[in-house]
């Protein structure tokens, strides 16, 4: 059945949002492992405490074309993010804390109201952080008639074990997979450790959704696809990441391979990637990825 949420129950998703909500006492629900206690009002590195931000909802026309389709994705930015990407395009929302405090119930109500518009799917936008918060409202949602997929929209930073929270609950995956450097890591997103923590996450999340899956629409119903933005100066990067997305997963996933990088925020005043991408350097991780055998998914124009 789909979306799979409604096999699994309302209970259940309720269950597993209040378990969460109890290891914000001690937080551990990203990667950081920051064990601070954001019910005490304490914020970790992701600059989030108990409370429930988010930035903006609405209809969404620029996703991959089977999450957009032609009523467009139910969109929720989350405020806030456990990554600090020097390059964010939405670093607004990520990093300068654009947005306002929310109950549980009026997200539970925005999923309703993106539903009721013609959305094809809720699509949580960086949502690591309010996890507990989601699943709650999402258990709300259900019970007054959610009945579209779930989008889980995320950096790929993630922990497997907070993922499996997610088995049963989340339709489709919409991952980065933005490093195979370790320094190049550090350097950008002050994560030096996400290209070890992204591989095990995408392992995961292949392994509870698998291949993508359409409707006789051409709408996504289930399933992964992996995003990666090709950086300046960083061929080599892209093609260590294509390689581990082939050894690990394998080349059936769905990759949108993006070339829409601009230097914005922070990534001004580091001369490694304060300009667009090349045409060349794009073409070179096309052809790669070709070689590679990998031939679901989309390629940009730049």
């Amino acid at each position: 059945m789909y979306p799979a949420y409604l096999s699994l129950g309302f209970k259940e998703v309720e269950r597993r949002g209040e378990e969460l909500f109890d290891r914000l006492k001690r937080c551990d629900i990203c990667p950081r492992n920051c064990f601070v206690d954001r019910l005490s009002g304490k914020r970790g590195i992701c600059r989030s405490d108990y409370r429930l931000m988010i930035s903006s909802y609405n209809l969404h026309f620029g996703e991959e074309p089977p999450i957009s389709g032609w009523r467009g994705s139910g969109t929720i930015f989350l405020t806030n993010c456990p990554l600090r990407c020097k390059f964010c395009q939405n670093y607004p929302i990520s990093q300068l804390e654009n947005g306002r405090v929310y109950e549980i119930e009026e997200l539970s109500d925005m999923m309703l109201y993106l539903q009721r518009r013609g959305a094809h799917n809720i699509n949580f936008v960086t949502p690591t952080h309010h996890l507990p918060h989601i699943l709650l409202a999402l258990s709300l949602a259900m019970k007054k008639g959610l009945k579209i997929p779930i989008v889980y929209n995320t950096s790929g930073y993630e922990k497997v074990e907070i993922l499996r929270y997610l088995d049963g609950i989340v339709d489709i995956y919409l991952p980065d997979a933005k490093y195979s450097n370790n320094e190049l890591a550090k350097r950008l997103s002050l994560a030096y450790d996400y290209p070890e923590v992204n591989r095990l996450a995408l392992k995961e999340m292949a392994k509870q959704v698998g291949n993508l899956k359409l409707n006789k629409d051409g709408l996504a119903i289930r399933g992964l696809i992996v995003r990666h933005l090709v950086l300046p100066n960083n061929v080599e990067n892209s093609k260590g990441v294509l390689n581990m997305i082939k050894e690990e997963i394998g080349t059936w996933v769905t990759i949108s391979l993006m070339s829409q990088y601009f230097p914005t925020f922070r990534a001004l005043s580091d001369n490694m990637v304060n300009r667009k991408i090349t045409n060349e350097e794009y073409e070179e991780v096309v052809k790669y990825m070709e070689f590679l055998g990998f031939k679901n998914g989309w390629v940009q124009p730049i």
